[in-house]
C-alpha cells in the first residue's frame, strides 16, 4: 500500500460526543477523571464504559481481557451518537485486540475521529489499511501531558475544532537533521510498533510516498538501531519522501547516543529529516494528523499540511 491521501473525518463541534476507551494498558482513574474534565471544558460530551478502569486478571499490564477491550472499542466506534474515539492511554495491548474487531461494522459506522499515540500506532495503521481513514496521532485522555500541559491541550483542541488553524506543525527546538524539502502523505507513529506490525494482517507492505513521522520511548540506542534496521531490511522505508522525528524520552542521552543512530540509519534514505518537531512522548506534544498530504521543510523545521486534518 503506497501512502495515499485518506478520507478525513468531520471536525468536532460544541456538544459532540467523544468516547474514551482503553485498548491497551490499564488506566489511573484519578488521572482519567482529570482528562475527562478537560474535554468537558471544551464543551464536549465524554462518555466512558464501566470496563474502562478494568485490569486483566493475569496480565496486569492490560486493561482487561482482549475480547473486552475489543468489544468496548467497537461499541464506542459503532455508536451512532459518538463523533470521536479517544484512547485513554498507551502501554501495550492494542496488537492483541486489533484483529478481534469487526472491520465491516467499523466501516459501516462511517468516518469518525480516532485519537491516540504510542501503542495506538497499531490501530492507526489498521484504520489506514482497512478503512482508508485519516486519524490523529495525538494525546490520550489519562496521560500527564494531556492533563497538565497547555500546549498539548491546545494543539488537540485546535485540530478538533478549528483544523484550518493547525496547518503548520513544529515547536521551538525543531531543526533540520538532513537538509531538503519533500511532499508526501503523513504516515507512521511509534517506531517500535511500526516494526512489530510488519507482516501482520493489517500492515501496509511499504511506506512509499509517505512523509514518515517517528518517535518512541524507553528504547536504548541499540534497540532503536535494531527496529530501524528491521524496517530498512524489510524494504518498508523504501520510497518515503521525508522523515519528521518527535520525542525520544528515556532513550538515552539524545545528542550523544540517539541522534547519531537516527542520522546514520536514516541518511541512507536520501531524504530530508527534521528532528525535535515536538510530538509523541513529550510534555508539550503536537497532534499529528496521519493520512493527509503535507510538506516537510528541513530549513524551516516545519511540517505544513496541505489540507486541514478534519473536514
Amino acid at each position: 500500500m503506497t501512502a495515499v491521501e485518506l478520507t478525513r473525518p468531520p471536525r468536532l463541534r460544541p456538544g459532540s460526543r467523544i468516547a474514551v476507551v482503553a485498548p491497551s494498558g490499564p488506566v489511573v482513574e484519578e488521572r482519567l477523571q482529570a482528562g475527562l474534565d478537560v474535554l468537558r471544558g471544551w464543551h464536549l460530551d465524554p462518555v466512558v464504559t464501566p470496563q474502562l478502569v478494568d485490569r486483566h486478571q493475569e496480565f496486569r499490564y492490560l486493561a482487561g481481557e482482549d475480547e473486552t477491550r475489543a468489544r468496548d472499542f467497537q461499541r464506542a466506534w459503532c455508536d451512532p451518537t459518538v463523533d470521536a474515539v479517544m484512547c485513554a492511554r498507551g502501554g501495550y495491548g492494542a496488537q492483541r485486540m486489533v484483529d478481534l474487531l469487526d472491520w465491516n461494522a467499523l466501516r459501516a459506522a462511517g468516518p469518525k475521529v480516532l485519537i491516540g499515540y504510542s501503542d495506538v500506532t497499531a490501530l492507526h495503521e489498521a484504520f489506514a489499511v482497512r478503512l482508508g481513514l485519516a486519524t490523529l496521532y495525538g494525546p490520550m485522555a489519562s496521560t500527564l501531558a494531556f492533563v497538565k500541559n497547555a500546549t498539548t491541550q491546545e494543539s488537540l483542541r485546535t485540530t478538533l475544532f478549528e483544523p484550518e488553524a493547525a496547518m503548520t506543525l513544529g515547536l521551538p527546538g525543531a531543526r533540520g537533521l538532513i537538509p531538503g524539502r519533500a511532499r508526501g502523505v503523513t504516515v507512521g507513529g511509534c517506531v517500535s510498533l511500526l516494526a512489530a506490525d510488519l507482516a501482520t494482517p493489517h500492515a501496509r507492505p511499504s511506506a512509499a510516498g509517505g512523509l514518515l513521522i517517528l518517535e518512541d520511548i524507553g528504547e536504548e540506542d541499540y534497540r532503536l538501531d535494531r527496529v530501524l534496521t528491521q524496517l530498512l531490511r524489510a524494504g518498508w522505508l523504501d520510497g518515503v519522501t521525508g522523515v519528521a522525528l518527535g520525542s525520544w524520552l528515556e532513550c538515552g542521552p539524545y545528542e550523544e547516543r540517539v541522534r547519531p543512530v537516527l542520522h546514520e540509519r536514516l541518511a541512507r534514505l536520501g531524504v530530508p529529516v527534521v528532528e525535535n518537531l515536538g510530538f509523541g512522548h513529550c510534555e508539550a506534544s503536537l497532534t499529528m494528523p496521519l493520512g493527509v498530504p503535507a510538506v516537510l521543510d528541513a530549513e524551516r523545521a516545519t511540517l505544513a499540511l496541505e489540507v486541514p486534518a478534519l473536514t
